[in-house]
């Protein structure tokens, strides 16, 4: 009994090092990617300063297309909806 936790253990270690290993290889990034990536200059603090001008008391819920719902008819019906609010 001893000797099946002591292996399974060791075996259990073995296994996930071999996923990991494998996980590193294929997990290579494209180079164009990556320099898109290195461009991108997004931090926390920029979002932050987003977040803090933004007015999050004011705000209106618009409603999405159900599944059955073509996406389109319903914006379409919602441009409508707001257009004839603002006459």
């Amino acid at each position: 009994m001893k000797l099946y936790l002591v292996g399974g253990s060791f075996g259990l270690r073995e296994f996930a090092q071999i996923r990991y290993d494998v996980q590193k290889l294929h997990g290579k990034v494209d180079p164009s990617l990556r320099e898109k990536l290195k461009r991108n200059n997004v931090t926390l603090e920029s979002e932050y300063e987003k977040l803090e001008t933004s007015d999050l008391d004011n705000w209106e819920n618009i409603r999405g297309p159900r599944l059955w719902e073509d996406s389109k008819t319903v914006q379409q019906q919602q441009r409508e909806a707001a257009r004839l609010k603002t006459v």
